[in-house]
């Protein structure tokens, strides 16, 4: 029999209330243990003395919940604990629950974990989930909610519907083409118009932004030559001191990454070392090695050289210092006066937007991506194929990549990574 699991589901003491969670074959016989009362009328909460059951001692006076499985957030039998959020009081509960034989405390993600085994949600529900509880930003908040929420998870299920008519269509083609009651004459063309409906489906969702670029932020890259107010810059768009300003060239030798949140969205911001060609300082011509690597991953650059020298032909022409010089080609900025730092943010955050989701869009991890792309790749050969039992082949590997998008094929290694990044209380 699986074991009974308890956690802390609410904040960290202490708190008004501490919500202790338990889950599994045992939660009733747990909570009777704790409250010496049968069970409570299931979803209605009642008002309970929790006692020791070792002892006897009353530890707490609680509202009490028990919430008969499947139709729980787990699918097993549920019952919650809102007790006084103190160290002490949160402390005595837990550890009367784990003196009861069969119950103990939750491992990180269990809760979500066993909430997937028992089909209660997906996989992509989960990783909407984890996004959320790490959510910053309140677009990385309503993205991950979206997700969450099973968004992307219907999409998938009409995917599997539709491949699933699809392979009927084209299991009864093979083996049934001489009976009367299976059409022989278009069927085919069906079968392949509907692939390729369906292959457009994937691309467009393909098309969508990443999770990761939305989670670690916007890569802004400050790149130019020596002394050409690329720290100070990054020092105001970020607000505090993060780089070391100095008038000597070369100051800058490494990367600094600065995460930033601005107008509600999330960027990084890099600052580089100068860019030149010649240094007589090999860890300086180190540094300008990495700016170029910078460069080369940008999703934005801002550029404070010379307009000819334009690293790429979408970087953001800067003319920083406009406080001590006559501006350049670009935006005239001055980090110290502010000048120009208003419209720099509209910039950035119009740059932006075409990264990431929009209200209401959802935005894909990587394995979801790998996941769509197996997908596609299946769909297009399947209605290339003009083969039928090569297109039933695909098909049927194209339920596969489904499986694996919903995680009815994950590996065992692929969740504990995933169900590891959660808190105990989840």
């Amino acid at each position: 029999m699986q074991d009974t699991i308890f956690a802390l589901s609410s904040g960290a003491p202490p708190a008004g209330i501490g919500l202790i969670r338990i889950s599994g074959p045992g939660a009733g016989a747990a909570l009777k243990a704790l409250t010496a009362q049968a069970l409570p009328t299931p979803r209605h909460a009642r008002l309970s003395k929790l006692y020791d059951p070792r002892t006897g001692e009353l530890l707490d006076r609680a509202v009490t919940l028990w919430f008969p499985g499947p139709s729980t957030v787990t699918g097993e039998d549920l019952a919650e604990l809102h007790c006084h959020g103190g160290r002490a009081i949160v402390a005595a509960v837990e550890s009367a629950l784990a003196s009861i034989p069969g119950v103990r405390l939750a491992d990180p993600g269990e809760f979500t974990r066993r909430a997937f085994l028992n089909g209660r949600i997906d996989l992509n529900a989960v990783e909407g989930l984890s996004d959320l509880l790490a959510a910053e930003t309140q677009q990385q908040r309503r993205a991950a909610l979206l997700m969450a929420e099973g968004h992307f998870s219907r999409r998938v299920e009409s995917w599997r519907s539709a491949l699933l008519e699809v392979s009927a269509m084209a299991e009864a083609a093979l083996d049934f083409s001489d009976e009367d009651d299976v059409p022989e004459t278009g069927i085919e063309i069906h079968i392949y118009d509907q692939l390729q409906h369906l292959a457009a489906q994937v691309q467009t969702i393909l098309a969508a932004p990443s999770a990761e670029r939305l989670r670690d932020g916007v890569r802004v890259v400050l790149a130019g030559p020596p002394n050409a107010g690329k720290s100070t810059l990054l020092n105001a768009l970020v607000g505090r001191e993060a780089a070391i300003v100095s008038d000597i060239a070369g100051t800058t030798r490494d990367r600094i990454e600065v995460p930033a949140a601005l107008g509600g969205v999330a960027f990084l911001f890099t600052d580089t070392a100068g860019l030149r060609d010649q240094s007589a300082d090999p860890v300086e011509m180190i540094g300008i090695e990495r700016a170029r690597m910078a460069l080369a991953a940008a999703d934005i650059i801002l550029w404070l050289g010379e307009a000819a020298e334009l690293p790429r032909d979408d970087a953001i022409l800067v003319s920083a210092q406009a406080d001590r010089m006559p501006p350049r080609n670009g935006l005239p900025v001055s980090a110290v006066t502010g000048e120009g730092m208003d419209q720099l943010v509209d910039v950035l955050l119009e740059g932006a937007r075409s990264l990431l989701p929009g209200q209401g869009d959802y935005a894909l991890h990587q394995r979801q991506r790998d996941g769509a792309s197996q997908l596609l790749r299946h769909l297009i050969a399947a209605q290339e194929a003009r083969d039928l039992l090569i297109t039933a082949e695909e098909l049927r590997q194209a339920r596969n990549a489904i499986d694996q998008l919903t995680g009815q094929a994950g590996t065992d290694d692929m969740l504990d990574r995933l169900f590891a990044g959660f808190c105990i209380g989840k």
